[in-house]
C-alpha cells in the first residue's frame, strides 16, 4: 500500500511538467493503416482470508493488440488480432464452496485449464461496414457496449455515460485481459439528434479463457433510440431500449435454490430486457450540476422459472467553478437491483446483468450488479487533461438476504454459467469499499494507471471468511498505443 500511495504522489507531483498528449501518428501504407496497444497490468489480491487456500497472490496479465484497417467512402474495414499473455496464476486460490475462487487470478486458472502460464492468439474483430448517408451497417467479429450509441459533444454528459451508463447490459469486459467480442450485424441511423441502434450478435469465448476464437451459444438482440436534447443552457439525452437474452445451454444455474432443484432444470433462459436513461448537465454561476437516471424490468423465462426483476440508478453530482487548479466533480448516487426472495415460489426474482462489464461499477470486483443495493460518494480530481485521481466510496448490500452473493460478469466459455453466487446466510450487509485510483495520460501514446482498493465485510462475508472478512486489490498498469 505505501508503495501506490508514493506512486501516487509522483503522479500528481509530476503532471505539470509533464502533461502532453500528444499521439503517435498510425502508420499508413496504400491507405491501409496498421495500429495497435499493448497493456501490461501486474495485480496483487488479498481476497478475504478462507480457511485454507491462496488468497494473497500477485500475477501479470498483458494483452497486445495489433490492427490493420482501411476506411472508404461507402464502407470501411478493420482486421484486428489480440494476444493476452497470462504469467503466474494462482495455483491454490480454488477452493471448496461456497468460499469458492478467490479473486479474478483464481477465475483464469480455472478458466485455462488450471495453468499458471499460458498465451493465445485470436481475431479480435474482423468486420466490414458499409455505409450510407444517415446509416451503417457493420457485419462480422466487433466490440459493442451498451449506451455507446451516441457520444455527446458536451463533455459532462461524455463522461457520465462512459463512467455510469455504458456497459450496463452488454460489455467487452475491458478489465480482463482477454475481453469479449460480438459475431453478428450492427445497424446504426443517426440524423441530426435522433439515433436508431439495432444490433443483433452471439458472444465471443475469452473473458478470462485466453482462447477467445469460438462462440458462447447466449445470442442477444439489442434495440435503442437515443435523442439529444437542449432546455436552454442544460444538455441533456434520453435512451429506451429493449434487449433480448437466450441462453439454452445445458450448464447449471446459478440461483437461489437447492442445487438438486438446479440440477433437474434444463430449461433455457429467454429472458427481456426493457429500460432507457436520462442524463442531464446545467451549468450555473457556481458550477454545473448534473442528474443521472437509468432503469430496466426483466420478464420471460429462467428455466421452469418466471423471471420478474429490475434494477435502476439515480445518481447527481457537482462541479463547482473557482478552484480550476484541481477541476474538482463530486458525486453521489444509490442503485438498487432486485433479488429473489423466495426460492420454492416459481419466480426468480433476482436481477440479471446479462453481459456487463461489472468493474465499471465495482472497480474491486468482488461483487456485481445482481441482488444488490450500492450507495456511494465519489470526489474525482482533473489537475489537467492528462491526469486523473478518483475516490470512491461504497455501502453495499444485498437487496435479498435469501438469494446470494453474486459476482461474474457472464457467459464467457460454453460449459460455465459465467456468473456465481455464495450463500448469503440470512444476511444483508455485504461490505463497506474504499478506494483511490490514479490515471495519466502521457505523451507518445503511453499511460500509467494506479489503483488500490480495500473492502471491509459486513455479515455476509463474515460468514463464508470468519478468519478475515476484509479484502484488498491493487494493480499497476501501463499502456502504449501505436
Amino acid at each position: 500500500m505505501k508503495t501506490f500511495w508514493a506512486c501516487l504522489v509522483l503522479l500528481v507531483l509530476a503532471a505539470p511538467a509533464l502533461a502532453q498528449s500528444d499521439q503517435p501518428a498510425p502508420l499508413e501504407i496504400d491507405g491501409v493503416t496498421f495500429s495497435g496497444s499493448i497493456r501490461e497490468r501486474y495485480e496483487a489480491w488479498d481476497w478475504f482470508t478462507p480457511a485454507a487456500g491462496q488468497n494473497l497472490y500477485g500475477y501479470s496479465g498483458t494483452l497486445m493488440r495489433f490492427s490493420f484497417s482501411q476506411k472508404k467512402q461507402n464502407y470501411d474495414w478493420n482486421i484486428e488480432l489480440a494476444v493476452p499473455v497470462l504469467l503466474g496464476l494462482p495455483n491454490k486460490a480454488v477452493v471448496a464452496a461456497p468460499q469458492g475462487q478467490l479473486g479474478l487470478g483464481a477465475a483464469y486458472y480455472a478458466a485455462n485449464h488450471n495453468e499458471q502460464y499460458t498465451a493465445f492468439i485470436f481475431p479480435k474483430q474482423a468486420y466490414v461496414r458499409f455505409k450510407w448517408d444517415h446509416s451503417s451497417l457493420q457485419a462480422g467479429r466487433f466490440e459493442f457496449t451498451d449506451g455507446s450509441e451516441v457520444k455527446p459533444k458536451d463533455a459532462t454528459l461524455a463522461s457520465l455515460k462512459n463512467d455510469r451508463i455504458g456497459q450496463r447490459l452488454l460489455g467487452n469486459f475491458g478489465f480482463s485481459d482477454v475481453m469479449r467480442s460480438m459475431d453478428g450485424l450492427h445497424y446504426v441511423y443517426s440524423n441530426g439528434s435522433w439515433n436508431f441502434t439495432a444490433v443483433s450478435a452471439i458472444p465471443t469465448r475469452g473473458v478470462f479463457q485466453v482462447d477467445g476464437w469460438g462462440w458462447v451459444d447466449t445470442p442477444i438482440t439489442y434495440v435503442a433510440v437515443t435523442k439529444q436534447a437542449e432546455f436552454g443552457a442544460s444538455h441533456a439525452e434520453w435512451r429506451a431500449f429493449g434487449l433480448f437474452y437466450d441462453d439454452d445451454r445445458n450448464v447449471l444455474k446459478t440461483d437461489n435454490r437447492p442445487a438438486a432443484v438446479r440440477a433437474a432444470d434444463h430449461g433455457s433462459i429467454a429472458i427481456g430486457t426493457y429500460g432507457g436513461h436520462y442524463i442531464m448537465a446545467t451549468p450555473t454561476a457556481a458550477g454545473t450540476f448534473d442528474l443521472l437516471g437509468w432503469g430496466v424490468l426483466q420478464s420471460g423465462q429462467w428455466g421452469a422459472l418466471t423471471q420478474r426483476s429490475g434494477a435502476g440508478a439515480i445518481e447527481a453530482g457537482f462541479q463547482p467553478k473557482g478552484v480550476e487548479r484541481v477541476r474538482p466533480w463530486f458525486r453521489t448516487g444509490y442503485f438498487y437491483s432486485s433479488g429473489d426472495g423466495n426460492a420454492a415460489d416459481g419466480t426468480h426474482g433476482t436481477f440479471f446483468a446479462v453481459l456487463p462489464t461489472p468493474r465499471v461499477y465495482a472497480r474491486f470486483p468482488f461483487f456485481n450488479s445482481m441482488n444488490n443495493r450500492d450507495v456511494f460518494g465519489e470526489v474525482i480530481l482533473r489537475p489537467n487533461k492528462s491526469l486523473t485521481v478518483r475516490s470512491d466510496v461504497h455501502g453495499l448490500w444485498l437487496a435479498s438476504s435469501s438469494d446470494l452473493w453474486y459476482t461474474g460478469g457472464g457467459a464467457f466459455q460454453p460449459w460455465t454459467f459465467g456468473f456465481s453466487g455464495r450463500p448469503a446466510n440470512g444476511a444483508a450487509k455485504l461490505a463497506n469499499l474504499y478506494d483511490i485510483s490514479g490515471d495519466y495520460n502521457w505523451r507518445h501514446g503511453i499511460s500509467i494507471g494506479l489503483y488500490f482498493g480495500w473492502a471491509q465485510g459486513g455479515q455476509v462475508i463474515k460468514a463464508i471468511y470468519p478468519a478475515n472478512s476484509n479484502g484488498a486489490l491493487g494493480f499497476t498498469e501501463f499502456n502504449y498505443r501505436f
